[in-house]
């Protein structure tokens, strides 16, 4: 059984792939092509007894037809003879019906199409939001976002060459069916005639596949450079060093460039040789038949008419293979993409409610690393409810990472954490994060209307208009707003552009209020400020001291004075904790540090 699932990997990875999303609508779109080939057989074959007329005969019989007499016999047993009229009206009632089914299923695969695009792109993302933030911090963004937005369209187009060479695939089998009904030798000779010619397409196949991998990973790398270079572009600039910087992306061009003009000269010249090919087997095969076998020609020219219609569902099933191949490896990107996602996937979710009320949140001898380097080392600490509590000490000295650990982001690699006594890992981990509250030194800013920022998209209502007019004077921006000749529609402009560095700060806190939060979490949150930008910051802050569990990780120590208690770390350990002014006295290395910001 194993051997059994290897070799459908192997040979038939994309039919796989596109099964898992699928299920059995595959074989429904399947069936509705054998069904179109049987009718356009059937149509087709009522031309020999058409040709028996053009010889003379006043009624045809199925003579020639082999072992598709049988429509001869329907016919004649429902009292028809094969006249002219009733030949052309069976042959005209045949394609008709097929056209029918042809709009039904063509109408049926827009919607498979659109059901498979919908559950890959839903499929991703969900995914993509249930992985471990650890894991997403150590991936490539621009791979991140090559896969979301290229790759998946590339994919949407495998899709559509996949599913036109199965159809074609289908319709080169049933009328090679037909073929061998009415002329046996002669069909198995053309079908041996056109496996040799595998041979000379599967060198392309592969060639194709292999420029299709390099494709996929050079768009990766490409999306992963322009996403540097614009977030960098500033300094870039400053340094002259954005040209230097543009070589090795158009480096990246240059290479896409020539995978797709590889694919491009692959598929021109399979697309040349197939019917020159395939005439020549036939040509050959004819002359066989009727020079050496001595077989009579008529049922050769059905057979013929019958290949004729294979031969063009082969070439197309070969052009349609090609362009698939093409696309290959983005489902191969995407596939290993989405197996990342589900093997980085977080733990399922506790089953405790996160209470609003809590009293404290303990962490007992947590220690946490990234790869085999040990950033927090047993540490144990309380915070209380309500408690304003600051982490200091020099970079790397594991701050950001325990804050990561508190909110919820990182799981601790060893030890425990508790709130009111429940671990966390059975705490209902969604309920207790919407009541966190996250602000870093770069602020999260939408490119949308002031409103929209701190209610997060919510509908205009007398209660969001209420609760959003709350978080401004809440977060001292009352008097900002007059600035606006739109109040709150004003439109903020790309990431904030239009507004200084210490309003967006302002407008994140907004927004953290705005959703009703019980911990506000500030990691190095007025580290990028002037002096008088960061009073103004600090002053918010502190008027929410005593309404909120407050977490600071601070380097300017100015702006946690007031904080109830003061937690200096080095090398993930913590040094020791207290109010302000008796750290200063207690701990040597925090008086220095207090002394040389003049505090």
């Amino acid at each position: 059984m194993q051997k059994f699932k290897d070799f459908i990997k192997k040979y038939f990875a994309g039919f796989t792939f596109f099964y898992r999303i699928l299920k059995y609508r595959i074989f429904i779109a399947l069936s509705v092509s054998v069904f179109v080939g049987i009718l356009d057989g059937f149509g087709l074959a009522m031309f020999l007894p058409l040709l028996q007329l053009v010889g003379g005969d006043k009624e045809a019989t199925g003579e020639g037809m082999g072992k598709l007499d049988f429509m001869v016999e329907a016919l004649q047993n429902m009292g028809l003879s094969l006249t002219l009229q009733t030949i052309l009206v069976t042959l005209s009632i045949f394609f008709v019906i097929k056209g029918i089914l042809t709009y039904l299923g063509n109408l049926y695969n827009v919607h498979v199409r659109q059901y498979f695009l919908r559950n890959l792109r839903l499929g991703l993302l969900r995914n993509f939001n249930r992985i471990k933030f650890k894991s997403y911090i150590q991936w490539n963004t621009g791979h991140i976002q090559n896969t979301f937005t290229t790759e998946t369209e590339r994919i949407s187009n495998s899709f559509v060459h996949y599913f036109k060479t199965l159809n074609q695939g289908v319709n080169v089998a049933v009328y090679a069916g037909f073929a061998f009904t009415v002329d046996p030798k002669f069909a198995t000779l053309v079908i041996m005639g056109g496996g040799l010619t595998h041979f000379v397409y599967s060198y392309f196949y592969k060639l194709s596949r292999k420029a299709s991998r390099s494709l996929s990973s050079g768009n990766s790398i490409f999306h992963d450079l322009v996403i540097q270079h614009i977030n960098n572009f500033k300094y870039l600039k400053a340094t002259g060093r954005n040209l230097y910087y543009a070589k090795k992306l158009e480096g990246i061009v240059l290479d896409i460039e020539a995978q797709n003009k590889k694919l491009g000269i692959y598929g021109a010249a399979l697309s040349a040789i197939r019917e020159p090919l395939m005439m020549i087997i036939i040509a050959l095969v004819t002359y066989i038949q009727t020079q050496f076998l001595d077989e009579p020609l008529a049922p050769i020219l059905i057979s013929l008419l019958f290949f004729y219609r294979a031969l063009s569902s082969l070439n197309s099933m070969q052009s349609t293979w090609n362009l698939f191949i093409r696309f290959s490896g983005s489902i191969e990107n995407v596939e290993s993409f989405s197996n990342e996602l589900k093997q980085n996937k977080e733990a399922k979710n506790g089953k405790l409610n996160f209470e609003s009320n809590f009293k404290d949140i303990t962490l007992k001898m947590v220690s946490f690393a990234f790869g085999g380097k040990k950033v927090i080392d047993n540490i144990t600490l309380s915070i209380r409810k309500n408690e304003s509590i600051a982490f200091v000490g020099e970079s790397g000295s594991g701050k950001t990472t325990l804050v990561n650990i508190i909110s919820g982001l990182l799981k601790p690699a060893h030890g425990s954490y508790h709130i009111d006594g429940k671990e966390l890992k059975d705490i209902n981990i969604n309920q207790f994060q919407k009541r966190v509250g996250f602000i870093a030194q770069e602020p999260v800013i939408f490119s949308t209307s002031i409103f929209n920022n701190i209610t997060f998209f919510a509908e205009k209502t007398e209660e969001t208009k209420a609760r959003f007019w709350k978080a401004i004077n809440d977060s001292a921006l009352k008097d900002f707003m007059t600035n606006f000749n739109n109040n709150e529609n004003e439109d903020l402009g790309s990431n904030g552009v239009n507004i200084s560095g210490g309003q967006r700060q302002r407008i994140a806190i907004a927004r953290e209020l705005y959703r009703d939060i019980d911990i506000l979490i500030l990691d190095e949150a007025t580290a990028a400020l002037d002096g008088e930008t960061e009073r103004m910051i600090q002053d918010s802050i502190d008027q929410l001291k005593g309404k909120y569990t407050i977490i600071s990780v601070a380097h300017r120590l100015a702006t946690i004075k007031n904080a109830d208690c003061v937690v200096f770390m080095d090398k993930g350990k913590i040094v020791n904790a207290l109010p302000f002014d008796q750290l200063v006295e207690a701990e040597p290395r925090f008086a220095k540090m207090a002394r040389m910001q003049s505090l």
